[in-house]
């Protein structure tokens, strides 16, 4: 299985979703001018990425922005998350926000509060917008 990878946009995060290393990166900002056509391929990839997950699922989300349609298939690819856990694989999900967006922490927190994959929060500054 390929990696699926997207590069950012104005309008839309990076992507890069490995089988091998059971990693899942969303970066940047999603507000797809067509949601439907931008998340269609991510979650099919999913959706097959399922089917035989790594042993250990990393799901990293680290969004400085997006939008109501996002935000659906966003809490949609957690709700699979717990399919992987469901099968005895491991997954959790490491929430990346700037220690000045409080708003992004909360949904972050709502997510976790909904899907059963432990969550842990990672704030940084604003000049250390990485990744880890």
């Amino acid at each position: 299985m390929e990696d699926l990878i997207r590069e950012a946009a104005v309008h839309t995060p990076h992507i890069h979703f490995s089988k091998k290393t059971g990693q899942m990166v969303i970066k940047g900002r999603s507000i797809p001018d067509d949601p439907e056509k931008f998340w269609s391929s991510i979650v099919t990839w999913f959706d097959l990425y399922l089917q035989d997950p790594h042993p250990e699922t990393e799901f990293q989300i680290d969004l400085e922005y997006f939008n109501i349609s996002s935000s659906k298939r966003i809490l949609f690819l957690l709700y699979k998350l717990n399919e992987i856990t469901e099968k005895g694989y491991n997954a959790k999900v490491k929430w990346f926000y700037k220690e000045s967006d409080e708003d992004m922490f909360e949904v972050g927190q709502d997510y976790a509060f909904m899907v059963k994959v432990p969550f842990t929060f990672e704030e940084y500054k604003e000049k250390d917008m990485f990744i880890k």
